[in-house]
């Protein structure tokens, strides 16, 4: 059973006494403080008005998604002594995520998450699927069709920007300026694809790519730029198919 309370303030005197009464009556075997990882240092402060009253069990941190990096968990950790076990990257429940020291260490020191995107992608990541479209790679048989189906499991790994954020050294200016509506878009293009230019886009010519901007309500310029995407993408996956590069799984459109 879990007892969540109305959110308060360590200095609101009245809300942490119903607290202390709260946990009278209540008995509860952990005590969870949810702290904003955007609190900064005054987590201190935060972290050690709650413990004195309550004697906190640990923590769960929130809003890592955002641009804070996490270095309120150093102050909690040291003034309340309390482990942190779970933080929040989210508004869903699957954003709610086990806790990782070293993980944490590599995000307050900008050198991103790479196991937690590589986690993420294993996640999304079918491994039959991912056999089945090698296969297709390797005899050039990938078409749009699959091309959308990664891009929809890539959308299933969360936002753009929060996994851009976990590649190292991948630079804050540049995941502010990824677009999180492109893979939308392109899916929206290659949904007003024919079934025929899904499968053999070397069909394409002016009128339709024309045809397929409006239907799509994108540009000629989106349209093309999708289809040097997929290009790129079918090279990458054959040289991966065929052994010639490092064997690792991609998301695609992300090139």
């Amino acid at each position: 059973v879990i007892l969540d309370t109305a959110g308060r303030l360590h200095v609101d005197a009245e809300m942490m006494e119903e607290l202390v009464r709260t946990k009278a009556a209540a008995r509860p075997h952990e005590i969870l403080l949810v702290l904003d990882s955007m609190t900064g240092q005054d987590a201190a402060l935060v972290a050690a008005e709650f413990n004195s009253k309550l004697g906190l069990t640990g923590a769960i941190l929130t809003k890592l998604d955002s641009d804070a990096r996490g270095g309120a968990a150093l102050s909690l950790r040291a003034v309340s002594g309390a482990a942190i076990k779970y933080v929040g990257t989210g508004e869903k429940l699957a954003d709610l995520e086990e806790f990782h020291p070293e993980r944490m260490a590599s995000r307050i020191l900008g050198m991103g998450d790479i196991v937690t995107l590589a986690e993420k992608a294993q996640a999304a990541f079918d491994s039959k699927e991912a056999a089945w479209l090698e296969e297709r790679a390797r005899k050039d048989r990938m078409t749009l069709e699959d091309f959308a189906e990664q891009l929809r499991q890539v959308k299933k790994m969360g936002s753009l920007q929060d996994l851009a954020g976990m590649i190292p050294g991948m630079p804050k200016a540049a995941t502010a300026e990824i677009d999180e509506k492109a893979f939308s878009r392109m899916e929206a293009i290659i949904g007003s694809m024919t079934p025929k230019e899904r499968r053999n886009p070397q069909v394409f010519n002016g009128s339709r790519r024309q045809r397929v901007a409006r239907g799509s309500g994108t540009s000629v310029q989106e349209v093309n730029q999708l289809l040097r995407q997929f290009e790129a993408a079918q090279k990458l996956m054959k040289m991966a198919a065929r052994g010639k590069g490092r064997r690792m799984q991609l998301p695609l459109g992300m090139q």
